[in-house]
């Protein structure tokens, strides 16, 4: 089950993190994944683990905010494979701030990179994908569904995630592509790692356990596990499925009171 033999995966963001979970998984499924990020050096790492392991993966440097390099990329991929069946929208950045003291320049990065690149990557692969169908997910935040505190640029793009995916599956639900997206929760990336060691230096232990407690489960979520939703909504097994939002939360979202 959960095989992705004979089908190509774009990841975007597939140099760490929830990225490069899924990159290593979907390769390990059978899947030929093509990892774009602006993080060469993290890429290269994630090619060079997933080919160690018998897979087969090609990294490509690309700013997804870039829409020349998001369609150059894409042409360079379908001329090697002719055809992308899986694409995985994740690459994203995050963002601290109210609506008061968020700059201009900083909601447009946002704006950038978490809407315009998941808009970009649509625009380029769909045309092909069209072709013969696929599978489309996108990554949004339970910070789309609650409210957060001092998330105001961050939960503002993602809202806007949950809405690409429900036109996107609407629209192209007769050429056979389907397009959910997934909603985690706190997950313990180099992320989180490092917004810690930044803002809390010598209280590292003490804030992280902290935020874990803040999903009512008591951890962080692994990237692993949001990488086994992703390769689920990409399978045959969730061929029935297509227009959903997937809260992986450790229960933020319905049991924070």
């Amino acid at each position: 089950m959960f095989r992705l033999d004979h089908k190509t995966t774009v990841v975007t963001g597939g140099g760490s993190g929830i990225g490069k979970a899924i990159s290593i998984i979907f390769a390990e499924q059978g899947s030929d994944v093509q990892v774009l990020d602006v993080n060469e050096k993290g890429g290269q790492e994630v090619i060079s683990e997933i080919i160690r392991g018998g897979g087969k993966a090609v990294f490509r440097n690309c700013d997804v905010s870039d829409q020349a390099a998001v369609k150059k990329a894409v042409e360079d991929i379908i001329a090697k494979k002719g055809s992308i069946e899986l694409l995985v929208n994740n690459a994203g950045i995050a963002h601290i701030g109210n609506a008061e003291n968020t700059g201009e320049p900083e909601f447009d990065r946002l704006l950038q990179v978490n809407v315009k690149g998941i808009y970009n990557c649509l625009h380029a692969v769909i045309p092909y994908m069209k072709q013969k169908g696929g599978a489309i997910v996108n990554m949004a935040s339970v910070a789309s569904t609650v409210g957060i505190p001092d998330r105001f640029a961050y939960s503002m793009t993602k809202g806007a995630v949950v809405g690409m995916t429900l036109s996107v599956a609407k629209d192209y639900i007769q050429h056979n592509i389907r397009c959910n997206c997934i909603s985690p929760g706190r997950v313990h990336t180099p992320f989180v790692d490092g917004f810690i060691s930044k803002n809390y230096p010598g209280r590292e232990q003490e804030m992280f356990e902290k935020l874990s407690k803040t999903q009512p489960i008591g951890r962080m979520a692994k990237p692993e596990e949001i990488a086994y939703l992703a390769l689920y909504l990409c399978s045959e097994e969730a061929a029935f499925i297509t227009g959903c939002d997937y809260p992986i939360d450790g229960g933020f979202i319905k049991l924070n009171n």
